[in-house]
């Protein structure tokens, strides 16, 4: 976010989980530089949800953002990373 990034590709999914009465984002990039992109993929995760926020909060006020994580991450300075057990 502070210096410009040539990303190779940039994916974001959205689920509706109807049992839950949530909404799953899942954003997903890639790039060849030596640095890592989990900062521009919380990011895109962060204003994907205050998007649908704004859109939906007149239906109901108590909506909540919640939950947004880094899953995976391979390469860059500190090298991979990935959640166990989520």
């Amino acid at each position: 976010l502070c210096h410009p990034l040539n990303l190779n590709s940039i994916n974001i999914e959205i689920k509706h989980d109807i049992n839950n009465c949530s909404i799953d984002i899942l954003a997903h990039a890639t790039i060849d530089a030596k640095t890592g992109v989990e900062m521009e993929v919380l990011t895109g995760v962060s204003i994907a949800a205050l998007t649908i926020y704004d859109m939906c909060k007149s239906i109901d006020r108590e909506i909540k953002i919640t939950d947004i994580k880094l899953i995976e991450k391979k390469g860059g300075k500190s090298g991979n990373y990935k959640i166990e057990n989520d």
